[in-house]
C-alpha cells in the first residue's frame, strides 16, 4: 500500500525520496471492514482519510428520514470535511465503508504539526484539494444541467466500477433517480 503513497506524492510534489520516506513513516494506515462508520451526520470529525483501497459512501438523512447518497470515494481520493464555518463544526454527512477498505488516517489535531515538520506536505495537500474542488464544481454543474440518462452515461464513462461495487438503490440515490429508473436507463443504454 505504501507504493501507492509514493506514487501519489510524486504526482503532487517534488519531494526527494528521503523526504517522502520520512512522511510515509509517520503516516497511519488502517484497515476498515465493510459497514464501518467513519463518522456520522452531526459528529465533529477528528480525522481525515485518503483511500488506498476500497470504497466509502457519503450520505445524509433528509427531512423525510431517507438516506440521500451524495458521493462515493474510491482509491486515491481524500475524505475531508471543511466545516470550520459552522459554530459547532459538525458534519452534515455520514461516511460509511461500502466495502473493506485500507486508508491513510490523518489526525486533524496533529495536522499543523505535520505541516510544520514537512512544509511540502501542506502545499501538496493544498494543490490536491484545489484540483478536487475544481473537479467537484465541474461535476456538480454538469449534474444539474443533465438528464437522468445523461447522468447514468456519465457515471458509466467516468466511474464504471461503481456499478459493481455499490448497491443499485445507493447508486440511484447518488444519481437523483429511483432504482427502477436506473434499471430502465441501464437497459436502454446497453
Amino acid at each position: 500500500m505504501k507504493d501507492i503513497l509514493y506514487k501519489y506524492m510524486s504526482r503532487w510534489t517534488s519531494l526527494n525520496e528521503e523526504d517522502q520516506q520520512a512522511i510515509v513513516n509517520e503516516i497511519r494506515i488502517e484497515e476498515f471492514t465493510k459497514g464501518t462508520v467513519l463518522f456520522k451526520q452531526g459528529d465533529v470529525p477528528t480525522a481525515c482519510y485518503f483511500i488506498l483501497k476500497g470504497c466509502v459512501r457519503q450520505y445524509s438523512i433528509n427531512e423525510d428520514g431517507r438516506e440521500v447518497t451524495s458521493n462515493f470515494y474510491t482509491e486515491e481520493q481524500a475524505i475531508a470535511i471543511f466545516n470550520h464555518h459552522k459554530p459547532d463544526k459538525s458534519s452534515d454527512y455520514t461516511f460509511v465503508c461500502a466495502e473493506d477498505s485500507v486508508m491513510v488516517v490523518g489526525d486533524l489535531d496533529q495536522e499543523k504539526d505535520m505541516y510544520n515538520k514537512h512544509p511540502q506536505l501542506e502545499s501538496m495537500t493544498r494543490r490536491m484539494m484545489e484540483e478536487n474542488f475544481s473537479q467537484v464544481q465541474e461535476e456538480f454543474a454538469a449534474f444539474i444541467a443533465s438528464s437522468p440518462e445523461e447522468r447514468v452515461k456519465t457515471l458509466l464513462m467516468k466511474r464504471p466500477s461503481l456499478i459493481d461495487r455499490v448497491p443499485q438503490h445507493q447508486l440511484a440515490s447518488y444519481l437523483g433517480i429511483t432504482p427502477e429508473s436506473l434499471s430502465r436507463i441501464k437497459k436502454r443504454i446497453q
